[in-house]
């Protein structure tokens, strides 16, 4: 007898991304889109470097905007090569030196990094075809402008944040009027020695 039946249709690839947040949204200082001074003293404690971790562990694609992947390779590739950084930096910057990489540019000529793709489109596009290939999950690394288009496309899974307890009074915000409605489940929680928290959000869909 043979079975007609189609064959399973693989699931989605999960989208997830990290960012650093003061209390009132801001991921920059007030003043230049490229401050991040006040975020500097919650990089390097141990609930930041704990959620570093968690971000990278079952990604398997990292997409990150033309600013944070030239940012990035002057930075992490001496990390991932330095025996004396902390183990949970020196994890990361190897996944991310040596996993797959799409940068969306639209100036890019060039991919800054080795096993990088530049991509020139939408990233609601870029994200639903990358969905749909290949296994393990999507990382939108650090990028507030990729990730805002992800959230009006309503392609967000999962969202890594830590919110610092500052409140800048100015810069830009990651949640902007005008997103679509959404729901949120905490599935991670963790308060770090600056007061800065850890969470761990996935979408309810």
């Amino acid at each position: 007898m043979t079975d007609s039946a189609a064959p399973a249709t693989p699931a989605a690839r999960k989208v997830t991304t990290n960012l650093v947040l003061s209390l009132d949204g801001r991921y920059n200082s007030p003043g230049r889109a490229a401050d991040f001074g006040a975020f500097v003293p919650y990089a390097t404690t141990e609930g930041a470097r704990d959620q570093l971790t968690r971000i990278w562990e079952n990604a398997t694609t990292a997409v990150l905007g033309r600013v944070n992947a030239e940012g990035f390779l002057g930075f992490w590739p001496s990390v991932a090569d330095s025996e004396k950084a902390d183990p949970r930096d020196r994890g990361y910057a190897k996944w991310l030196v040596h996993t797959e990489k799409v940068v969306l540019s639209t100036t890019l000529t060039e991919a800054p990094w080795e096993r990088t793709r530049l991509v020139d489109a939408p990233a609601a596009d870029v994200i639903a075809d990358l969905r749909i290939t290949c296994e393990g999950e999507i990382l939108v690394n650090s990028s507030a402008s990729v990730i805002r288009a992800l959230l009006s496309a309503v392609l967000l899974d999962r969202l890594y944040l830590i919110v610092i307890p500052e409140v800048l009074g100015g810069g830009q915000r990651l949640f902007e009027d005008g997103l679509p409605d959404s729901r949120w489940k905490l599935t991670h929680h963790e308060v770090g020695e600056l007061g800065e928290t850890a969470l761990v959000y996935n979408r309810i869909r």
